[in-house]
């Protein structure tokens, strides 16, 4: 029997083992995608205890707290800080076979040296002793992205948000760099008229521009997208159901604009009309500046009414969908790549029985002039996982170049998140030694090895034009 999570934990052969020591584990961070809070890099925030950088946000526990019985109380409750880590380490023992189960340990190894497993015994140790090592300046946020070689971080940002903490980041000449990603959903959630125009009053009081009309909109987007850009961003993304494609005219998209300006309901086609044209506006928004646009598709989101009505979105009750997306993702791609002005693109799959569709229809649309223009993410979410990311990688390689994928990122609220890099990297390198062990690849380690750094680093940092910027 082997030990649990030791220095080997994932890796099945010695060529694996090989590929990870030698030529993963060495490789910086570029952590393009998540949702990590500006302000406390800004501030260096350091956290009372582990349940706030922990638990705080964090619906992949919340999940498995509510399946182990546990109250809502001490998921998102009114309990004390102590009692919800509690109840945590109260049902890690029940998630064995989930991430979790690997997260947990990994985040408890990496940052505070403890290899225990933990449990109801240990918890209230477990959390005293870390929260002691989070009251010091060695657990500051900042030192936690120095501790795990993070070298770009890529928020997630609304086009009204004022970026302010970034500019300080920036400003305070914090080696790590803290970029923007512009996130436009809310410009193009047009369910809710009332809520709408909420929005849009405060898009045309930040950009400084009146949003009357259909191009005012757009004017008014531009303008914040510029000041984007000046602020280091590289890349937008969309949180979507699926892709959105129906044809329309500028005019039609001006009597909609105009309709739900004036507070009324849209039909479903002028909401999907109108999301279209959304679509096609801000990739050639993109396109124009060299930015990646990010797609994230496939999930249903906030399925228990009750409890959003209670708690409010992104707090653990969305699911995976099964909507149809090929016509309508070829229909948008095909419309921007005719204009020629399809941005860089990634897309992340949230269905696993959509994987192939996936990266088949997005590789009709390289165009020979940027390797790997066209990207299928990374496992997304309920697919970050072992098995989602072998899903992903064998799809990725059987359909694709392998090659040429940009990597893992955390996706994450949490600043503890970063050992899922060192989880992606194991996996990876695990298949490849598998198939150089079997003959399938060649027994050639520094050519096997050199993707392996691509693929965790190198890639990531030219795609994104991160390498350039540094030069400047």
């Amino acid at each position: 029997m082997k030990p649990f999570m030791d220095d080997n934990f994932l890796l099945g052969s010695q060529t694996a083992k090989d590929l990870y020591h030698k030529y993963a584990v060495k490789m910086p961070i570029i952590d393009y995608h998540c949702h990590l809070s500006p302000a406390d890099i800004a501030n260096d925030r350091k956290f009372k205890n582990i349940t706030e950088v922990w638990l705080a946000g964090d619906h992949y526990k919340w999940r498995a707290m509510r399946a182990n019985g546990v109250d809502e109380k001490f998921c998102t409750g009114d309990a004390s800080d102590e009692e919800k880590f509690l109840k945590w380490a109260e049902t890690v023992p029940a998630t064995l076979r989930n991430p979790l189960y690997h997260w947990t340990h990994l985040e408890l190894r990496r940052y505070f040296g403890i290899d225990e497993l933990l449990g109801p015994d240990n918890a209230r140790e477990i959390f005293k002793r870390t929260t002691e090592m989070l009251q010091t300046n060695q657990y500051s946020v900042r030192n936690l992205l120095r501790k795990m070689n993070v070298e770009v971080v890529c928020t997630t940002d609304d086009p009204v948000d004022d970026l302010r903490h970034h500019r300080k980041i920036r400003e305070d000449g914090f080696e790590i760099k803290v970029l923007p990603t512009w996130r436009a959903d809310k410009a193009m959630a047009v369910d809710d008229p009332y809520a709408y125009n909420i929005y849009i009053d405060k898009l045309q009081e930040v950009a400084d521009h009146p949003v009357s009309t259909f191009m005012d909109l757009l004017e008014a987007l531009m303008k914040r997208h510029d000041y984007f850009a000046e602020m280091g961003c590289r890349l937008s993304d969309h949180g979507l159901e699926t892709f959105y494609y129906e044809e329309y005219d500028h005019e039609e998209i001006e009597v909609i604009f105009s309709k739900i300006r004036g507070g009324k309901s849209l039909t479903e086609e002028e909401k999907l009309k109108f999301r279209s044209a959304m679509l096609v506006e801000l990739a050639v928004m993109d396109h124009e500046k060299g930015w990646t646009q990010q797609f994230h598709i496939g999930a249903i989101r906030n399925n228990n009414s009750r409890r959003f009505d209670q708690l409010g979105p992104d707090t653990g009750y969305d699911s995976i969908g099964d909507s149809r997306m090929a016509a309508a993702m070829s229909k948008l791609f095909d419309r921007l790549d005719g204009l020629d002005q399809l941005a860089k693109t990634i897309v992340y799959n949230l269905n696993p029985s959509m994987n192939e569709v996936i990266v088949t229809m997005a590789y009709n649309f390289n165009d020979g002039k940027v390797p790997g223009k066209m990207q299928f993410g990374s496992g997304w979410w309920f697919l970050d996982q072992k098995t989602g990311m072998e899903a992903q990688i064998n799809t990725l390689s059987q359909l694709g170049l392998l090659s040429k994928f940009v990597g893992m990122l955390t996706d994450s609220r949490s600043f503890l998140s970063f050992p899922r890099h060192e989880y992606f990297r194991r996996i990876l390198c695990n298949l490849l030694g598998e198939d150089m062990e079997n003959g399938e690849l060649p027994g050639d380690m520094e050519m096997v090895g050199g993707m392996v750094q691509d693929i965790c680093y190198r890639n990531a940092k030219g795609y994104f034009g991160f390498q350039e910027r540094e030069k400047n």
